[in-house]
């Protein structure tokens, strides 16, 4: 089980405290938008760097490469944006929902139904492979892989629900996040031991790559934040809420398990959409919402926008790393974000004196 934490003040939740003066006050507002602004800058810098980043190494001759940037590096880096994104949401997300800054998107089984429905059209394109041929298979695989994904992480939330009996206790849907998530982690592996062919596939996805986004997962990925990040900010008052404690935000005529199940909602619909499209990015959700909260203290409200904004920032930074390192070989995203936040949050316990 993950640690307790003690939920913030009210006057740290929702806003300065209501002693300071206009002239305390409004540097402490100007903070986040001085945030965003360099957020938005680096995404355009690293946006630039993307579009260079090639096989061969640095080239800004775009006018003789049109072809490759067009359909390679475009949207590669428009998706890595799209995908950090969604992660950096959804990680703001969980936090705000379990009262907890180790939350992360994956928590409700989402991670493991996706590995599993990965597993299961690997596992059915070999045997498939037999019968219709190995090229007709592998084109079935590569179209039913990303639905599958999706469709698994969805299928995971919805059997952690289940198993919950809703979202009104978070402490009891957590632990059943933790139990979906073992389980169907358990089968995947069953069915690796049946196909063996599956194997390699899952590697793949369990280390996470942006090599394959094209221009359709672009589309797919820009709608699901166009869609679910305006909701999660309407719901940014409700997270506040609950941060302040169960009976604060009942007193508030607040419906708490139709709010949980809203955000629950849009946790999975967020981290569905990037997992299928991407794989296991590790540690993106995680650390884009600790990052905001030690530059700045804001509500809810400007936290899941900033989150939005370094959650892409940072995955498409490690894309490019990615690119670039050991070009013309390419290093797994997902393996990059795994070592950069491991190391991340190592230093932090270090300097809080924990071994």
């Amino acid at each position: 089980m993950m640690p307790a934490v003690t939920p913030p003040s009210a006057s740290q939740a929702l806003g300065p405290p209501a002693g300071l003066g206009p002239a305390t006050a409004a540097p402490a507002r100007s903070r986040p938008a001085r945030l965003a602004v360099l957020l938005l800058v680096l995404a355009v810098v690293l946006t630039l760097l993307g579009l260079a980043a090639g096989s061969e190494g640095w080239s800004w001759h775009w006018a003789d490469e049109w072809g490759l940037v067009a359909a390679i590096r475009a949207p590669r880096t428009l998706g890595a944006l799209c995908i950090g994104a969604l992660l950096g949401l959804a990680g703001a997300i969980a936090q705000g929902l379990f009262r907890n800054p180790l939350a992360y998107p994956y928590l409700l089984g989402s991670a493991a139904g996706a590995g599993l429905g990965v597993v299961l059209v690997l596992a059915a394109g070999g045997l498939l492979g037999h019968g219709i041929g190995l090229t007709t298979a592998a084109v079935l695989v590569r179209l039913g892989l990303v639905g599958a994904a999706f469709l698994g992480a969805l299928g995971g939330v919805a059997l952690t629900l289940v198993l919950a009996r809703g979202s009104a206790r978070p402490t009891v849907l957590l632990l059943a996040g933790v139990v979906v998530g073992i389980l169907l982690s358990a089968v995947s592996e069953l069915v690796t031991l049946a196909a063996p062919e599956a194997l390699r596939g899952k590697q793949l996805f369990m280390l996470g790559s942006t090599s394959f986004l094209g221009w359709g997962s672009v589309a797919v990925l820009a709608a699901t934040l166009a869609a679910v990040l305006p909701v999660a900010i309407g719901l940014a008052r409700a997270l506040d809420a609950l941060v302040l404690g169960e009976s604060s935000a009942a007193s508030l005529g607040l419906d708490l398990p139709r709010v949980r199940l809203a955000l629950v909602a849009l946790m999975a619909l967020a981290t569905g959409a990037a997992v299928a499209q991407a794989g296991l990015v590790a540690f993106v959700g995680l650390v884009a919402p600790q990052l905001v909260r030690r530059w700045v203290v804001v509500s809810h409200g400007p936290l899941l926008v900033l989150s939005t904004l370094t959650g892409a920032v940072l995955l498409l930074a490690a894309d490019v790393a990615a690119r670039s390192v050991v070009a013309p070989q390419e290093l797994p995203v997902g393996l990059l974000t795994a070592v950069l936040g491991g190391v991340y949050l190592l230093a932090l316990l270090r300097r809080r004196g924990l071994p």
